[in-house]
């Protein structure tokens, strides 16, 4: 019987011997390998993390101990350590199995959810302090990614850690993506020395001895200084913790299960905060992960021999919104050279790579800092430049205030392009793009548009360069519609739809990827009811084409939006609205996302069929208000 198999959760960790773990740390891989390939998921930062959560499986009691991780997208191994080893771990990210993140329906192991980076630090932080207000004895250990040390608000939870919790344990996971490169054995031997028990009670002895006195308190303040040189001789790192009043340990090898297990147990017995610093290898166990770590940190079917995608999609497949909107970038910046583009650490899924590899001098990534991105963006527009920040639409959510304050408020010519508007599916509720709408109606000077197919995308990146103002273009994950990209593009006018069939009974406005939805839905309506079905592709969500509502509003007597966002201040309300204004007596079904967080599933049609968005699902409310109305 296989080790993993026998593991229905942590205690039976704790009950391995040592010489047992090196046998499991492969099983865990091989099954992380088998399930990713056939599912897709993050395979690359999970397959770094199999010996840390060994460790801490083995020091600490999760059912207990508070365990948050950063992102969660390496939270696969203590999905399997916790009891989770079973049909719907194969079938995770995929209907009817776990989610790819962690959350705190699944399990009480997972103490905090989590999918956007960097929130890790400030969540524990806030378990410390509230297990200290409680009288609780327990430990809160934070695993943070180093790339979540570009994130702002790690670095405002860094500067309260030590001041909001007596103790607390931080674990910086370093895959050599960003932070220095392990210094050698000078900095381990030292790190060595410093957590040993006896080395610590002595430590502590003559401590209590020195503070007795003027004199002594002076030498101590002296071997504090000293200390801490040597060790930023040797370990570059450890004065930026230190400074924050975390005590920086390490680097120590992430791999070597004995010593991560001995530093586990001193950061345990520590008396305040501490962090520990480890060198992990992203993709450890895969070659292909670890010869491409960007491509294997999240990705789709693949085979684990050679880590060729399953599926390359079939010969003319149209392209991804994503790389047709990286294509369009880069004509439009080799046009003009004020145009630039940004990312937050996400140039291959935001299909800016081409821009960078294209034109480099007008590429720039700032990082997992979404905030500072929107803001560097409306610096370099208050001087005439064209910024393009390209940003997933759910992490725009973070520079919400920078939107508001910063661009719209100055009416700063920033484009925002929001990839994965809509359902990411396989992601879930973390990482649906479903609210951009919603919170940009509301702001000023905000323009909101988003293209049925790959022209129309051209014409508003166009529109929104040539334009002084802010300007949003939100598009789906995946492939594109196929439709052929003009020579030029045409500057669009600001907030006028396109009527692509007339009506006069029933209306249908449709947003974007939901208008061949609508045309089906008119055929069907036209079939079964004999009236006249006119659809519109609005192309703008701010500001909508109130004239043309208003001149369907004399003889339609029911309007059907449809849009791939929240219905809940969405774009149908704005229809709802505007009518409402014009006294118009038409009626109005909102059909999209309701008020609530979507989950995951395999695909996107399942998840629409579950929340009432499936073509005949849409037929039936639909043709229900004609009944009511007519």
């Amino acid at each position: 019987m296989a080790l993993l198999d026998a593991i229905k959760g942590p205690a039976d960790v704790q009950a391995l011997s040592a010489d047992q773990l090196p046998e499991l740390a492969g099983e865990i891989r091989a099954r992380l390998i088998a399930v990713t390939a056939r599912n897709g998921g993050h395979i690359g930062p999970n397959l770094g993390v199999v010996e840390l959560t060994l460790a801490l499986h083995r020091i600490f009691d999760s059912s207990r101990d508070r365990f948050v991780f950063d992102v969660a997208h390496q939270g696969y191994v203590h999905k399997l350590l916790t009891g989770r080893n079973g049909e719907s771990f194969d079938r995770i990210r995929q209907t009817g199995g776990l989610s790819g993140f962690l959350t705190r329906e699944e399990s009480i192991h997972d103490a905090f959810g989590a999918g956007h980076a960097g929130t890790a630090l400030s969540a524990a932080t806030g378990f410390a302090n509230a297990r200290d207000r409680l009288n609780e004895d327990s430990h809160v250990v934070a695993v943070i990614g180093d790339a979540a040390l570009t994130c702002g608000v790690t670095m405002e939870a860094l500067n309260n850690a030590a001041t909001s919790s007596k103790r607390l344990i931080v674990i910086l996971n370093d895959n050599e993506w960003s932070i220095d490169r392990n210094v050698g054995a000078i900095a381990e031997m030292l790190s060595r020395v410093i957590v040993t028990r006896s080395y610590n009670q002595s430590q502590r002895g003559l401590k209590k001895l020195l503070n007795k006195n003027n004199w002594g308190r002076a030498l101590l303040d002296f071997g504090r200084t000293l200390k801490r040189e040597i060790k930023d001789l040797f370990t570059r790192n450890s004065s930026l913790f230190e400074q924050y009043g975390l005590r920086y340990i390490g680097p120590i090898n992430g791999h070597d299960l004995p010593t991560l297990e001995r530093y586990l147990q001193f950061c345990k017995d520590a008396p305040g905060p501490v962090l520990l610093h480890i060198h992990t290898e992203k993709g450890r166990g895969l070659n292909a992960a670890l010869g491409n770590p960007e491509k294997f940190h999240g990705t789709a079917a693949f085979d684990p021999e050679t880590g060729d995608p399953l599926s390359s999609g079939k010969p003319g497949a149209p392209k991804s919104w994503q790389d047709v909107f990286g294509e369009l970038l880069v004509r439009e910046a080799k046009a003009n050279t004020r145009v630039v583009g940004i990312t937050a650490a996400m140039p291959s899924g935001t299909g800016l790579s081409q821009l960078k590899r294209e034109l480099p001098g007008q590429y720039h990534d700032v990082g997992i800092a979404e905030e500072h991105a929107a803001l560097f963006a409306a610096g370099m527009a208050a001087r005439d430049l064209r910024p393009v920040c390209a940003i997933y639409s759910t992490f725009l959510q973070r520079a919400y205030d920078m939107v508001i304050h910063d661009v719209c408020l100055q009416r700063l010519p920033v484009t925002f392009c929001m990839d994965r508007a809509g359902v990411s599916p396989s992601d879930g509720p973390t990482h649906h793009g479903l609210f951009d709408i919603a919170y940009l109606r509301c702001v000023p000077n905000a323009t909101v548009m988003q293209p049925k197919d790959e022209d129309e995308l051209a014409d508003m990146l166009h529109t929104a360069l040539s334009s002084a103002a802010p300007m949003f273009i939100r598009y789906p994950r995946g492939a594109a519609a196929g439709k052929p990209i003009k020579s030029s593009p045409t500057v669009l006018p600001i907030g006028k739809a396109e009527v692509l069939r007339a009506g006069t009974e029933i209306q249908i406005w449709a947003l974007g990827s939901m208008v061949p939805d609508a045309l089906v839905l008119a055929d069907a309506l036209a079939a079964t009811t004999g009236v006249s079905v006119g659809v519109v592709n609005a192309r703008f969500a701010k500001p909508i084409d109130s004239a043309l509502l208003a001149e369907q509003a004399r003889t339609a007597k029911l309007f059907v939006t449809l849009e791939d966002a929240a219905i809940t201040g969405g774009f149908g309300t704005g229809v709802l609205e505007i009518l409402s204004e014009k006294a118009a007596g038409a009626s109005v079904v909102r059909l999209g996302w309701p008020d609530k967080f979507v989950g995951h599933a395999t695909d996107v049609a399942t998840l629409r069929a579950a929340h009432g968005l499936a073509p005949q699902q849409m037929l039936e409310r639909a043709k229900a208000a004609w009944q009511a109305v007519r």
